[in-house]
């Protein structure tokens, strides 16, 4: 616990920093905390720190945190690959979808959305720097996606979530970012609800915050080496 809590107050430091140093207004970038891989009672260490936005890559093993952290006011994230016949759990425990990235999948998460849920928050995954083994749209066919997305009745879209080119070239990480934030931005033009660019994890936090970012997923950072629960 006492871990956990320290390394959230050094993120959330690091975070303010980047701000600071890009003249970002402060506490505008979010952090997304990715639990994937971490036991329930992880989890509930970093909420008590005072963490409440988590990110899961796997249905199953986020479903069961979610029914075991039901009393603990998470706001859960799904940001992992969708196949078609997870999108009903999906729609029904989840309150934001970083990674939808093709109008089949944002049709079904809105038509099996409970009635009675809030609208789904959902952010285009953009498939920035073209990689074939990558999901995401092509920046071409974003914003044909986006206005399909857009007229959903259960569905409110949030923005993007980009994953670029794992490198250890600034400059090539800061010119995805910036093709990312040129979308974002271009989106947001069309979209009054359009605030949220997902970019950024612990080895390029502060680039993509410099660049725009307003969420960071950061997972090693505040957990430590990936656990070794099964998928």
């Amino acid at each position: 616990m006492i871990e956990i809590k320290k390394r959230l107050l050094n993120i959330t430091a690091a975070i303010h920093d980047a701000e600071k140093k890009t003249q970002r207004t402060p506490n505008t970038v979010q952090l997304l905390a990715v639990s994937k891989t971490w036991p329930a009672e992880i989890v509930q260490q970093a909420v008590d720190a005072g963490q409440y936005h988590f990110g899961e890559n796997y249905l199953q093993e986020a479903l069961t945190k979610i029914n075991a952290l039901s009393g603990s006011n998470i706001v859960w994230h799904f940001i992992g690959p969708i196949q078609s016949n997870k999108t009903k759990d999906i729609a029904q425990n989840f309150d934001w979808v970083q990674s939808v990235d093709r109008f089949k999948i944002a049709q079904r998460l809105s038509n099996q959305r409970p009635e009675n849920l809030a609208k789904l928050n959902i952010c285009i995954q953009v498939n920035i720097d073209n990689e074939i083994s990558k999901s995401g749209v092509s920046a071409v066919n974003l914003l044909p996606l986006a206005e399909q997305i857009s007229q959903l009745d259960h569905i409110q879209l949030r923005g993007l979530m980009i994953i670029p080119t794992k490198t250890d070239d600034h400059q090539q990480q800061q010119l995805s970012f910036q093709k990312a934030r040129l979308l974002f931005d271009q989106l947001a033009t069309i979209y009054p609800n359009i605030d949220t660019l997902s970019m950024g994890m612990s080895a390029d936090m502060a680039i993509a915050i410099s660049q725009g970012s307003t969420m960071v997923r950061i997972g090693t950072g505040l957990f430590g080496q990936r656990g070794a629960l099964n998928h």
